[in-house]
């Protein structure tokens, strides 16, 4: 069972959903609205060797142009 990012096109708001089935119709929590843009996700995952490196740190930031410069400017929100 997947877990999908959605934004509203309505109200804008951004949400996780656990989806069930293939017939399930998601729907905004806040205003009901069916019209949903489901958002790129990116995945957590835990090396082993105690040492911790952001994927932007490796020049390949997966959230996008703006996560990059945020990234570059210190703010990384992969970083910990």
């Amino acid at each position: 069972m997947p877990i999908y990012e959605y934004a509203c096109e309505k109200c804008q708001h951004q949400f996780e959903l656990l989806i069930r089935s293939n017939n399930h119709k998601p729907e905004c929590p806040q205003c009901g609205s069916t019209k949903l843009a489901r958002l790129f996700s990116t995945f957590a995952a835990h090396a082993g060797s105690g040492s911790q490196v952001s994927p932007c740190q490796s020049g390949r930031c997966p959230a996008g142009a703006s996560a990059a410069s945020a990234c570059s400017s210190g703010n990384c929100p992969f970083s910990s």
